[in-house]
């Protein structure tokens, strides 16, 4: 019964639980521009806001001092509602029910888009559950630095010429709150999941960034097969009317070059595998592509590189021979390797053809950048023909 109401692929809608969480126990931060009474009254209507407060005031309680944190239903039957009793107890923690807009469960399970607003932001929440390798948790303290990252990079793009020539973009994670169980943090160490168990982010929607025929699909839903063994892939190239070559080549402007460019000119990596990477789909083909999950995932692979105090954390001292990992790895191999499999079983694009293709779009970057010509061998993305 739990993967019929929360898996992704029963796209069953959500209602988020909601707690108020005291003040003095929650941080909340927000990037440039946004603070939490605007966060608040943009994601709950006046109605649901009144009934919260209603909420608290039948126990005594002061809206005013209380953070209001959105967590995933299953979360808090299975685990806070036992391991954060006390907190609730004491009344630092207070359920309030429900919130009234319906959401769908996104591939990483935790993320939920908000389907009776789409234009409204994202929600990530807290899961203690093991994922591909992963307790799902959010850190509380991690995610204080999160909208900092996010405005930085944000910054960062706008400022650069081939990035705009990409239209590439990403979607911010905006604000960010967590809730500090002192207890559990004075007994445990800072990577401990119970440090883990109770937070959550916003981020930015991408459909208010739609042109008119646009639409939106995940990276990874190109690999998707059905019955038959066709490929979502295959289906928009027939539907784009381009020769596979053509539609491939745009895909991997938009696509690659971006990733190429934030490598080559600023040491900057992120995680661009499928689920990570949002297509902007304009008549069956690659109009653009949108990156998320951002403060969790990129790395500025300089230490000596200057970054504001806030996005500090984000360098790290990488081995010149493994810094090109980042493209070869989560790039070619974990996935340009499956499309390529899925196009040529289809008989779409034959394997020459793809990796040919794949090629040109690496050599033109290159030929357009000739001042990044003196990088290392070692981490140089060598482009040539089959």
């Amino acid at each position: 019964s739990r993967v019929h109401q929360y898996a992704p692929e029963t796209a069953s809608p959500v209602r988020l639980l909601w707690l108020a969480a005291r003040r003095d126990r929650s941080t909340f931060t927000s990037g440039a521009g946004l603070d939490y009474d605007t966060l608040v009254k943009g994601e709950l209507d006046p109605a649901t806001l009144a009934r919260f407060a209603a909420t608290l005031a039948g126990q005594g309680l002061d809206l005013a001092d209380y953070h209001l944190l959105p967590v995933h239903p299953w979360q808090w039957w299975n685990k806070l509602s036992v391991s954060f009793a006390a907190e609730v107890a004491q009344q630092r923690l207070v359920l309030l029910g429900e919130g009234d807009d319906a959401y769908l469960a996104q591939q990483s399970i935790r993320t939920f888009f908000n389907t009776s607003h789409p234009d409204k932001h994202y929600v990530k929440t807290a899961m203690s559950v093991l994922n591909m390798g992963f307790m799902r948790g959010l850190s509380a303290a991690y995610m204080e630095a999160t909208p900092a990252i996010n405005d930085w990079l944000a910054q960062l793009i706008a400022g650069d010429e081939v990035f705009r020539a990409a239209r590439f973009s990403i979607i911010r994670e905006r604000a960010a709150i967590g809730y500090h169980h002192r207890q559990y943090e004075r007994a445990t160490d800072r990577y401990s999941p119970y440090r883990k168990m109770l937070a959550a982010l916003w981020r930015e929607s991408p459909v208010p960034q739609l042109g008119e025929g646009q639409r939106l699909a995940t990276m990874a839903s190109l690999l998707h097969t059905d019955a038959d063994g066709a490929s979502l892939a295959g289906a928009l190239i027939a539907e784009s009317g381009l020769a596979p070559e053509v539609w491939l080549r745009r895909y991997l402007d938009a696509y690659l070059v971006p990733v190429l460019h934030s490598f080559y000119q600023y040491d900057l990596v992120y995680m661009p595998h499928g689920e990570n990477v949002i297509l902007v789909i304009e008549d069956g083909a690659v109009d653009r592509v949108i990156f998320k999950d951002i403060a969790e995932e990129i790395c500025v692979m300089d230490p000596d590189a200057v970054l504001p105090p806030a996005v500090e954390r984000i360098k790290a001292e990488v081995p010149e021979e493994m810094k090109i990992l980042s493209i070869f790895t989560d790039v070619f191999d974990c996935y340009l390797r499956f499309l390529n499999a899925a196009l040529a079983g289809e008989g779409v694009l034959d394997e020459d053809t793809f990796w040919r293709t794949a090629a040109e779009s690496v050599r033109a970057y290159q030929e357009s950048m000739p001042q990044l010509a003196d990088k290392s061998p070692s981490t140089t993305v060598r482009a040539t023909s089959a």
